[in-house]
């Protein structure tokens, strides 16, 4: 039977509290792997997503993201923890350059916040009314903001700005409705927002599964694409934002947003290595 070594982080983290932010199991080396058993691990820990680091011709290191059910082009938290865990392997500083299924992903690190740019957003309209959206989201119409869009910056989804952090803080979504206005053609997923104060945000990101809405507790791909909204829609730059999100399920999570004067986007979380094992296959 093989080994297959995996380190257990948590990803965007808040004040160094170990058991906040984004869970996250990176398997050391891939390279041995097919896909459908990739799979069949990231459904055995069951987690939001589990990455796989491989190798990689144009960059550092390549890495594989799998959800339970299906790989994704891209996500933040995986990149930042495998970013973490390549540094740790092969002592390669504090720049990384990942390249994942969307693209060459280049990552850099402060001591264990680690910082990702994403790829140039990509926007397009929203079939669905604001009507149709609050009743999604379980909310009252006057709820919903202006410019819901969908935006990719390596993984579409549907962001959804809302008048008030407490109006996210309500969010009820119905799972059959997100099906119907949430969903791209190849995978399901709304994130919404609103200011929270100064420079903070609250957001909440909900995707069904299984006839069930599930709640990530902080999403590095979403919250570059909310940077892909704010570019989209002419907030002035540069800005920076804290992203608050997870409270409502017990894993208070922070996401920093920065937006440089030439529209480039970075996402930047603390990173906490928790533990590591083997599986053996």
């Amino acid at each position: 039977m093989a080994e297959h070594r995996y380190r257990l982080l948590n990803v965007f983290t808040v004040a160094g509290n170990v058991l906040s932010g984004n869970p996250l199991c990176v398997f050391e080396d891939g390279a041995g792997l097919d896909d459908a058993t990739m799979q069949a691990l990231a459904r055995q820990f069951n987690l939001s997503e589990t990455a796989f680091v491989v190798p990689s011709r144009r960059a550092t290191a390549g890495v594989r993201i799998f959800t339970p059910s299906f790989e994704l082009p891209f996500a933040g938290h995986p990149t930042l923890g495998a970013a973490h865990v390549v540094r740790l392997l092969r002592c390669t500083g504090d720049r990384v350059t990942l390249e994942t299924r969307a693209g060459v992903i280049p990552v850099t690190a402060e001591g264990d916040r680690w910082e990702l740019e994403t790829n140039a957003p990509a926007t397009r309209p929203v079939a669905a009314t604001p009507a149709q959206l609050a009743e999604m989201l379980g909310l009252a119409l006057a709820d919903c903001g202006e410019n819901p869009l969908w935006v990719d910056t390596g993984s579409e989804q549907l962001v959804v700005p809302l008048r008030s952090a407490e109006a996210v803080a309500r969010c009820r979504p119905v799972p059959a409705l997100l099906e119907r206005y949430a969903h791209n053609g190849r995978r399901c997923a709304a994130y919404v927002w609103a200011p929270a104060g100064g420079d903070t945000i609250k957001a909440r990101f909900f995707l069904p599964r299984n006839g069930a809405v599930t709640e990530d507790p902080a999403t590095g791909s979403a919250c570059a694409n909310l940077g892909g909204w704010l570019v989209a829609t002419g907030a002035a730059l540069p800005l920076a934002r804290t992203v608050q999100q997870g409270d409502e399920i017990g894993r208070p999570s922070r996401l920093r947003l920065r937006v440089d004067a030439n529209r480039r986007i970075y996402v930047a979380g603390d990173v906490i290595a928790l533990g590591e094992g083997v599986v053996r296959l």
